[in-house]
């Protein structure tokens, strides 16, 4: 069939990105709102705008796609995107679904699952298991979803219940689904992922690489391709493609590997457009989510890969902290924009960033014929990009792209760890290695800690009180302790959370409470009062 008119089941910059695709197929755009989003850019950019109660109610997405007589939905990232029973409901209400079958996403949407499968299809995977069987450190995964959220890191047994705690609230506020597993954790790797495309009609095709190694939260920072020899892109792209074979695939969707001392681990398929799709766009010269639209409208993929054309990166503009990357909000006063890259805006000047979704303000990518020339072109954009009327992870970016660790392409999930935000970089690199497909990595040092998620406090030696402070609006979903209990450094206090995060926020030094001014369930905006320590 011919798709005519289309909604997009999501907000900002994805909604649009696939509008932008939608003009240039002659298709009309339907866009929904929810309530508390109304006047946000991307409703002031389709040719239509219905209201809906909320982006994550199913029966709401069918019901303005009928009333504005659209044929399909495109859901997007995030929200809905992932849900069998939403695919499901679209295509039971007669409309076509820019996307998987629901099958295919039960499938490789659940994290236990499509693990299975990959093993069963011969593609490696990392060993799951219960702690006694994979031993420490480990990584705790929602089952249901991605995204960083649901996810903790586990270094001893003492740490381990408050982890799996923590990690099923994320994962059900997130996905609805509270089911969490334990996976070996792998020190310092690179994350990889394969683009993969495929029309449903037996036409499999990777697109090429993709590296997301630096990250904050579990969630990615910087995104760059190529980065692979041809050897290993061609065993990756093998493995991504048996595995959407084996689970009867169709659409855009991405495969993620973990890539350390030259051997590779599926970690998941994301069964969805990618934020960092662009990278892929610009090198590979495909409009991923036209050809996610053709797809759907029963069209054949071209059944080989095209060639890759120079070198892309790219880095997401958020409302956020520079160096604690917790999200921040407020109007946005001023922004400019840089020219002479490409720009994929989910605001304008003027709007609000609130709480309550994404903050994230744009993705600069940047295209050049090698990588040195790409990053260059990224490093001037940023030097004129210009936000004013509310803090963002601007400086840490200008940072980021100079850093010689990254110029050097030396960076593994570690980095933000071993190198904190903003901080003095090496005067040289530490035992140099080389950018093949994949260097033989040295032992890994020892951990270092996290950057701190303490809340704002007022101490100083003598003082004989403090303050917590929420460092980002969101809400107390935990308080741990008691008014006149005693607690060390470092304790945790109380959890925030905020776009579905958790984060945990710890006592600056000994102390005793003094005072608490929250309670659980309590919203709060930045900089507001929680408690009061007293030495």
């Amino acid at each position: 069939m011919t798709i005519r008119k289309l909604l997009v089941a999501n907000r900002g910059e994805i909604a649009l990105r696939v509008f932008r695709a939608c003009r240039e197929l002659g298709i009309v755009t339907v866009a929904v709102v929810a309530p508390n989003d109304k006047g946000s850019l991307h409703a002031r950019s389709a040719d239509e705008t219905i209201e809906v109660l909320s982006y994550l109610f199913s029966e709401e997405q069918v019901r303005a796609a009928k009333q504005a007589g659209a044929d399909a939905i495109h859901p997007g990232y995030g929200f809905l995107a992932e849900s069998p029973d939403f695919a499901e409901a679209v295509e039971a209400a007669g409309l076509v679904f820019v996307g998987p079958s629901p099958d295919s996403l039960r499938a490789g949407g659940d994290k236990l699952e499509s693990k299975r499968i990959a093993a069963e299809a011969g593609v490696p995977v990392v060993p799951t298991g219960s702690p006694e069987e994979i031993g420490f450190p480990l990584i705790v995964k929602a089952a249901a979803g991605g995204g960083g959220r649901g996810m903790r890191v586990v270094r001893t047994p003492a740490d381990l219940d408050e982890a799996l705690e923590a990690a099923r609230r994320e994962a059900k506020a997130a996905f609805g689904d509270e089911r969490v597993f334990c996976e070996r954790y792998v020190e310092r790797p690179r994350h990889v992922e394969i683009q993969v495309l495929a029309d449903g009609q037996g036409t499999f095709v990777g697109l090429g690489e993709r590296e997301c190694s630096i990250q904050r939260r579990h969630q990615k920072v910087l995104e760059e391709a190529p980065v692979l020899s041809p050897e290993l892109r061609g065993r990756m792209s093998e493995a991504a493609v048996a595995f959407a074979r084996a689970i009867g695939y169709r659409s855009a969707g991405t495969a993620e590997f973990m890539v350390a001392s030259g051997d590779f681990y599926f970690l998941e398929l994301n069964a969805r457009i990618q934020v960092e799709h662009p990278v892929t766009e610009a090198v590979t010269r495909v409009d991923l989510v036209q050809e996610q639209i053709r797809i759907a409208q029963g069209e054949r993929i071209e059944p080989s890969s095209p060639p890759l054309r120079g070198h892309a990166v790219e880095v997401r503009l958020y409302a956020e902290d520079p160096e604690t990357f917790f999200p921040q909000t407020g109007r946005i006063e001023k922004l400019r924009l840089p020219e002479g890259i490409r720009v994929d805006a989910g605001v304008a000047e003027g709007d609000e960033v609130g709480v309550g979704y994404d903050p994230m303000i744009a993705k600069l990518i940047a295209h050049g014929g090698t990588r040195a020339e790409s990053f260059e072109r990224l490093r001037k954009a940023l030097d004129e990009t210009e936000v004013r009327g509310l803090v963002t992870n601007l400086p840490f970016l200008r940072w980021l792209v100079r850093h010689p660790v990254v110029r050097a392409g030396e960076a593994t999930t570690a980095f933000l760890t071993e190198y904190p935000p903003l901080s003095r970089p090496p005067e040289r690199l530490p035992g140099r290695t080389w950018r093949t497909p994949w260097r033989l990595n040295l032992a890994a040092p020892p951990p270092l800690p996290l950057p701190s998620s303490d809340g704002a406090h007022d101490h100083g030696p003598g003082d004989e009180q403090s303050t917590l402070t929420a460092p980002m609006p969101g809400t107390v979903i935990r308080v741990l302790v008691a008014e006149g209990d005693t607690v060390q450094p470092r304790q945790p206090l109380l959890v925030l959370e905020a776009m579905k995060m958790e984060t945990p926020l710890t006592s600056p030094y000994e102390a005793r409470i003094q005072k608490l001014h929250v309670a659980e369930g309590d919203r709060v905006e930045g900089g507001a009062l929680l408690l009061e320590l007293e030495e």
